[in-house]
């Protein structure tokens, strides 16, 4: 439509009327002005920056969802933001890049399947950002699936930065779905005549699955954090058996290397420089020496395995 069209069109009886403007474009920043909408409300319609929310002004509501970003190349926790003013009459939203549900909705009323009260749309889009979201986080379980199973079958080879990466993208994601839930609620619960008992079992639906959601996703970071800690203990527990290694070897020859070398001092009065088997009695006596600490350490449970008596 044009900027004199935009301003003149008044649509029929009943019903009300869906204006939607893309602010990527000058034209759809020029009929957004040519509208004429209140400042408060312009001014959150065309915010660069928006957090899920919803307001009551006046006879309207400035309501901001998010959903989540499927444009090609796009990565899905760049989550896209809408900007809508509803009243009973009249829904004016705003997008400055492409939203899937948006088309969703339009596509359906091309089918004869639109919304017929404001409250009605909203509902709709709601529920249609859930359902965009939902492949995402099941995509995001699966990912954190395969990663468990990497674990227990001992191959953590990049595991940990996948892990990273994964929660970085659940908590992405949950920033904004709690809040995107409140703002519905908000929406379902306040006294707003267009606002009918048909239409607030659908928000709440569209609530309750964005709650899910959340949920999900909170679980997801939960489980991410589990598999490093079993990362963590694992590694612990090579370095612990290291360690033990270690200190077997270092206390298995503490008293060959003490006996060897207050034998190497070069001083009067040693025994056995004058004697020609001496070096094959104190050879001998490593030897013995070396199966006593053995068995000590095997009898301690230091090396090989203790039997029960």
């Amino acid at each position: 439509m044009t900027t004199a069209a935009i301003r003149e069109w008044r649509g029929g009886p009943g019903g009300f009327r869906w204006r939607h403007f893309d602010l990527s474009q000058d034209e759809g920043r020029a009929g957004l002005q040519a509208v004429g909408l209140d400042g408060m409300v312009h001014l959150a319609l065309v915010a660069e920056e928006t957090r899920p929310r919803c307001t009551v002004h006046g006879d309207g509501v400035i309501i901001n969802l998010r959903g989540v970003n499927l444009n090609p190349g796009a990565e899905p926790e760049d989550m896209v933001s809408i900007r809508l003013w509803v009243t009973e009459r009249e829904v004016v939203s705003a997008q400055f890049r492409r939203l899937m549900a948006v088309s969703d909705v339009m596509e359906a009323m091309d089918r004869g399947g639109g919304a017929g009260r404001a409250a009605e749309l909203v509902a709709q889009l709601a529920l249609r950002l859930a359902d965009r979201a939902e492949p995402v986080v099941a995509a995001l379980n699966e990912d954190i699936d395969a990663l468990e199973n990497d674990v227990s079958e001992g191959a953590e080879a990049g595991v940990r930065a996948k892990l990273a990466d994964l929660r970085l993208r659940a908590t992405v994601l949950r920033r904004y779905m709690f809040p995107q839930r409140d703002a519905l609620s908000t929406l379902e619960i306040e006294a707003l005549g267009w606002v009918g008992p048909a239409d607030r079992p659908r928000l709440r639906e569209a609530t309750e699955r964005v709650t899910r959601l959340a949920e999900e996703l909170d679980a997801i970071r939960d489980r991410a954090g589990l598999v490093q800690e079993r990362i963590a203990d694992a590694r612990a527990e090579r370095m612990n058996r290291q360690m033990l290694v270690l200190s077997v070897v270092a206390a298995f020859f503490l008293p060959l290397g003490l006996l060897t070398g207050l034998l190497g001092i070069n001083v009067a009065g040693m025994p056995g420089t004058e004697t020609s088997w001496a070096f094959w009695a104190v050879s001998g006596l490593l030897v013995l020496l070396s199966g006593f600490q053995a068995w000590l350490f095997w009898w301690i449970g230091l090396i090989g395995r203790r039997h029960a008596k």
